[in-house]
């Protein structure tokens, strides 16, 4: 996510302890808000980023796109998933390798058999092909709109976007709901900014996004 979704738990070991420290006391408050949002909302919230995410993969038709399959509160991507297959889309799903490594994705689409992973993370089978994403639509505990995120405290999706960018552009967009915006982020030299963050209330476009 994130993802994520895919990004749990340990903290980079290059990451400051205050830093780490205020980041974690974030996640905790966010985490909180999130978790107490009512399932009708959850439902509605997912259907109204469906189009607006089909509408902005769509705009690279035959793009390769990364999603994930929502778990612990996160916004419903159910019908995201679907829209993105209906619009053509290349769908893959993010998966963990090791700890401090950046996560590979395996080609996936709606109805495909899935895994179920360590904290109920769930990734297409090994068997699955691997491929290399164009956009990104990625989980966040929190976001700012400088365009930083706050994931989940295992670092996979920065290590993920670091390595894709230095050779292929790689759009990466936040799926979040609204009350996950936060003032400012706490931040770190290593933390990747995202092009945009998408919530029920529409796409949020961040300084250097390319929508």
């Amino acid at each position: 996510m994130a993802p994520h979704s895919f990004h749990f738990m340990n903290q980079p070991t290059f990451q400051p302890p205050a830093a780490a420290a205020q980041k974690a006391a974030l996640r905790r408050d966010v985490l909180a808000r999130r978790a107490a949002v009512p399932d009708d909302t959850r439902r509605s919230a997912g259907a109204a980023i469906a189009d607006a995410a089909a509408d902005i993969a769509g705009r690279a038709p035959g793009a390769v796109v990364s999603a994930f399959v929502s778990i612990r509160g996160e916004i419903d991507t159910a019908p995201l998933l679907r829209r993105l297959h209906e619009a053509g889309a290349r769908l893959c799903l993010p998966v963990i390798m090791a700890k401090a490594e950046p996560l590979v994705f395996r080609g996936w689409r709606p109805g495909e058999p899935l895994e179920e992973k360590r904290f109920g993370l769930l990734e297409p089978p090994p068997s699955a092909p691997e491929l290399i994403p164009d956009i990104l639509f990625v989980p966040l505990a929190a976001f700012d709109r400088r365009g930083f995120r706050l994931g989940y405290g295992g670092g996979f999706y920065d290590r993920t976007l670091e390595k894709l960018r230095a050779t292929a552009p790689a759009r990466a967009i936040g799926l979040a709901f609204a009350l996950q915006e936060v003032d400012e982020v706490p931040t770190d030299a290593f933390d990747q900014p995202l092009d945009g963050v998408l919530t029920e209330n529409g796409f949020l476009a961040t300084p250097g996004a390319t929508a």
